[in-house]
């Protein structure tokens, strides 16, 4: 059902931030293939039994600080569902990035502005189960041939997100 969930908002939003030309021309990929592909683009984590959600969160800001990794952005969206008169399950985006490298990454080819900053994401489900997701990192490297140059560094991004998630998986800090 999460599955379904993410995939679902992941391809409305690829399709609402589509040019209109985009979008309204007949896609040539069927339904399955374009659901498997968004899929893959994905990757999700349970948190472990007695880590809960807010204590993930915190694993990760302080997994980042100590990789001098700069989280820019903190979006407690189910704070804000809530203000706006909603319930709603616990679902906060954290973004993080290294400016230097991103820099680097988008001059090469510009297409990678859209990946940046490196979103993670925590939610929990109706069964108050906590989850992180985050973009499939190898999936990304490996659909771009680059540089000799460049190849290390997209790496480090990399490994340091997972390093991250792996802190909010566990609550280590």
């Amino acid at each position: 059902m999460k599955k379904m969930l993410v995939t679902l908002l992941l391809a409305l939003g690829m399709i609402a931030a589509a040019p209109a030309s985009f979008a309204e021309t007949e896609m040539e990929m069927d339904r399955e293939t374009m659901q498997e592909m968004v899929q893959q683009s994905m990757e999700m984590w349970q948190i472990e039994d007695g880590v809960s959600v807010e204590d993930a969160v915190e694993s990760m800001k302080l997994r980042a600080n100590l990789l001098n990794f700069q989280m820019v952005s903190d979006l407690p969206l189910s704070e804000q569902v809530k203000a706006m008169g909603q319930e709603s399950n616990y679902i906060r985006i954290l973004a993080f990035c290294d400016a230097l490298i991103a820099k680097e990454m988008v001059e090469f080819d510009v297409i990678f502005s859209g990946f940046l900053p490196c979103r993670i994401a925590v939610v929990e489900d109706d069964e108050g189960r906590g989850w992180i997701t985050t973009m499939n990192m190898d999936m990304m490297l490996h659909a771009v041939d680059l540089p000799a140059d460049l190849e290390p560094m997209a790496k480090r991004v990399r490994d340091n997100i997972y390093e991250i998630v792996e802190a909010g998986v566990t609550g280590a800090f």
